[in-house]
């Protein structure tokens, strides 16, 4: 594997940012220093007024393989994600078949082995009936179970109230949680269908998927986890009430209970629906402006720990149908750094913030194994960007297979220019270097 030499970098890590070079060997970082330049490097990048940061690590995404290929797959979601400067990835199990057993589960790490740019780990999916293969999945090779009590695509619903409660009984992995309460929203949706029909306008999607069935649900999850102490991950907080379950009094690192907010989330308002109509549609539900400032200082205050995209592509004409028939999801992880350094101009956000929600507390929350931070002895995941290089998103330069953005006409202000993964230079200025794929993620856990 070839070294690299990054000379002149603003380095965002652990709280704060220094001028520095870094060096990368055998695909780990070998040093980190204010003068590098005496080391003989086989690859050179100046990144003199640019910024390093951690490669970014996304905890929820769905790249749709195997199953659901015409709408995306490993190669093309990680071609993304890489181009986003996310060089490790965390992937949903409602693919076709889903991921509820452990050859099922172990198929996907087979494809991403032979395909994935980034690096990659995949949820262990959890049913109404399959508990005990859930305790036989391996804590050091798996980031945890995934449990949907809201019906969303693949409908791997958990709706029966004694498998989940032993589910938190008795799993020892860290659960991650799609919490909406199913009784509510198909309630809701049925009023709704009885005053429009199957041709319901989409600005009544967080009416539907209400505030309530997020909160009641979410409540549930964590009172569960608070029961049996169960390590708990509530993914895609989308209200504001639901920022108040969950606590920034102690460090992270002795947390058992923890929350995730999404780019989309922090992003867009259901002001948004007219312009964006189903290319906005997510479970759970984009809602009010309130709810969005709200989760955004959740995320600041620290009762939210991490930031993701919940990436989950549908093709152009799937998300062209009528209301009821468009499916929730949207392409994200190509955009979701440049997503949130637009936060940063805006000065919303701090760049070591953003590093600490995408980078470090990933890294402490899984207990990733060597990853997350730009340290030595640590795997080389690193993403370098120009933060005064405007440009617009357009058909062109959208790699999901998908072919398209709810970002689309957006100019963004910053542009990832270099992106590292496990020690290779897999992104150069819109460039890409197959050769070398990504690694299984490995967890080092105490369990």
């Amino acid at each position: 594997m070839k070294s690299i030499l990054i000379t002149g970098a603003n380095i965002v890590n652990e709280g704060k940012i220094t001028l520095a070079d870094i060096f990368v060997k055998d695909g780990m970082i070998y040093n980190v220093g204010t003068d590098l330049s005496d080391f003989e490097a086989d690859i050179h990048i100046d990144a003199t007024g640019k910024y390093v940061f951690p490669g970014l690590i996304d905890d929820q995404v769905h790249f749709r393989e195997p199953g659901l290929t015409h709408k995306a797959d490993i190669y093309t979601e990680s071609k993304s994600a890489v181009a986003g400067g996310v060089t490790s990835y965390m992937e949903m199990p409602n693919t076709v078949p889903q991921s509820t057993t452990i050859p099922l589960l172990e198929e996907k790490y087979n494809i991403a082995s032979q395909k994935s740019l980034a690096n990659y780990s995949f949820f262990f999916g959890a049913t109404n009936d399959n508990i005990a293969e859930i305790l036989k999945v391996d804590p050091e090779n798996v980031c945890g179970v995934k449990v949907f009590q809201g019906s969303s695509t693949g409908n791997m619903l958990v709706d029966n109230p004694e498998s989940l409660e032993r589910i938190f009984a008795e799993c020892k992995l860290l659960i991650a949680t799609h919490s909406e309460n199913d009784n509510i929203i198909k309630a809701n949706l049925e009023k709704y269908k009885a005053e429009y029909g199957e041709d319901i306008p989409v600005k009544f999607h967080p009416k539907i998927r209400s505030a309530e069935a997020c909160y009641d649900a979410s409540k549930k999850v964590v009172a569960l986890a608070k029961k049996y102490g169960s390590k708990l991950h509530v993914l895609h907080i989308s209200t504001a009430q639901e920022v108040d379950l969950f606590d920034n009094s102690i460090p992270l690192e002795q947390k058992r209970i923890t929350a995730e907010a999404c780019i989309h989330h922090l992003w867009f308002s259901e002001e948004d629906y007219e312009e964006k109509g189903n290319l906005i549609k997510w479970n759970p539900a984009v809602k009010t402006a309130k709810d969005r400032e709200r989760i955004l200082q959740g995320v600041l205050e620290d009762r939210i720990d991490v930031i993701a995209t919940d990436h989950a592509p549908h093709t152009l004409e799937e998300k062209s149908r009528t209301y009821s028939l468009a499916p929730s999801g949207g392409p994200l992880v190509q955009h979701s750094l440049v997503a949130m350094l637009d936060l940063y101009h805006e000065g919303k956000i701090e760049l070591e913030q953003i590093v600490q929600k995408m980078c470090h507390n990933v890294a402490i929350l899984f207990e990733i194994d060597k990853r997350g931070y730009l340290r030595p002895g640590y795997h080389a995941d690193l993403v370098i960007a120009d933060l005064d290089s405007p440009w617009k998103v357009e058909k062109s330069n959208i790699l999901s297979k998908c072919g398209w953005s709810p970002f689309e006409g957006h100019v963004f202000k910053s542009k990832v220019t270099h992106t590292v993964v496990s020690g290779h230079l897999a992104y150069e200025n819109g460039v890409f270097h197959e050769e070398k794929k990504g690694d299984r993620l490995k967890f080092s856990r105490k369990i």
